[in-house]
């Protein structure tokens, strides 16, 4: 989608600048980048998402197809019911990163803006004979967040239904929906993702303003997402990423379901060992004006040891960044990220391997010892 957003329009707005130059179609801030993600963290703001990708899978076959492609278990996701799920390549590595709502027969997707036509095409060759209709509908639909600790007061005094728990989906009155998603930031900041019409992008927003809520840019949302080390897909993550890695083993992949593209990887790193890298809070000492690339090395003297993703300016921990860093760097490593000193956040240190999973995998490996010199 490359329209500039109706909300650009608004006073301060300030344009997201793009990694490889120029600048996207929403709103980076609107004049005040840290009292926004304050006002995110303690009431209620609305930040404009209308860059991400938008997909549909109509037909009655749409959820059994989708259960077979992806990584998440899907054949009796009921209505009014959301979930993430991932697609992975041959090898178990993410190509991309969805965020699910089924509602009234349709399956509604968002990606990762400038994903979705990729994502659609291979959808697309992938129907054979079933009755399965995926469709990129980012010109007609655009996605909000309702993002605080009183979003649920903004919608309901304007008049608009509120999600319950995290996963549920509800029908907006005019068209679109609303569905709960975890929360951001330490945890208090529920997220309540929209989905509206394109064309009443402005009218919807201007009516959640009435209510109470204020604009926040997104990179506030980034702040608050990166402190919740939740990551993204193409940014967070890079060609080798396999589900392992990321949080995302355990939201948007079902680990007991059949086979489906990638599965063999994910299954068997799971099963014998830990993944070759683990996903970081970083902190960073923040001496530079200008922040690190996504892609940057992590480096512990002369060794690369990682990569960052998302770097960001929070409003309470200073800069703070995802990372992948290898298993074997120790919680309380000397690293850096370019010139910058950066260390692990201490709640990241890696976790103790159950006794019985590791008993299970101590098995495993014996089977396949066995097979082998047989």
């Amino acid at each position: 989608m490359t329209t500039p957003s109706p909300l650009l329009s608004r006073p301060g707005a300030v344009a997201l600048a793009l990694p490889e130059g120029g600048t996207g179609t929403v709103a980076a801030h609107y004049g005040e980048p840290l009292p926004e993600q304050r006002r995110l963290a303690e009431g209620a703001g609305l930040v404009d998402r209308s860059d991400r990708d938008v997909l549909t899978v109509t037909g009655a076959d749409r959820l059994s197809w989708l259960h077979d492609l992806s990584s998440q278990h899907l054949r009796e996701l009921a209505d009014g019911a959301g979930t993430e799920a991932l697609f992975l390549g041959p090898n178990g590595h993410v190509e991309h990163h969805a965020v699910l709502a089924e509602l009234a027969g349709t399956t509604w997707a968002d990606v990762e803006p400038e994903a979705g036509a990729e994502l659609a095409g291979w959808l697309q060759k992938m129907r054979f004979m079933l009755r399965v209709d995926p469709a990129l509908v980012t010109d007609a639909w655009a996605l909000l967040s309702l993002v605080g600790p009183r979003a649920e007061d903004v919608l309901t005094a304007a008049g608009w239904p509120v999600p319950g728990v995290v996963g549920t989906v509800v029908a907006l009155p005019d068209g679109g929906w609303a569905r709960r998603s975890a929360a951001i930031g330490d945890g208090t900041a529920a997220v309540v993702d929209l989905l509206v019409p394109r064309a009443e992008l402005a009218a919807r927003a201007d009516a959640l303003f009435a209510a109470g809520a204020v604009p926040a840019g997104f990179e506030a949302f980034e702040a608050l997402r990166v402190e919740a080390r939740r990551p993204r897909a193409g940014v967070d993550t890079d060609h080798r990423t396999i589900p392992n890695e990321l949080p995302w083993l355990r939201t948007a992949v079902h680990l007991d379901k059949g086979c489906y593209r990638g599965q063999e990887t994910v299954a068997r790193v799971h099963n014998l060992g830990r993944p070759p890298r683990r996903l970081v809070l970083l902190h960073l000492d923040g001496m530079s004006e200008t922040l690190p690339a996504p892609g940057t090395p992590v480096t512990s003297g002369s060794r690369e040891v990682g990569r960052v993703g998302t770097v960001v300016r929070h409003h309470e921990l200073g800069v703070i960044a995802l990372a992948l860093v290898k298993q074997s760097v120790a919680p309380d490593a000397a690293l850096h990220v370019g010139e910058a000193v950066a260390g692990i956040d201490p709640d990241d240190a890696p976790q103790e391997v159950d006794a019985d999973v590791a008993a299970a995998r101590n098995r495993v490996r014996a089977v396949r010892s066995a097979t082998m010199r047989g």
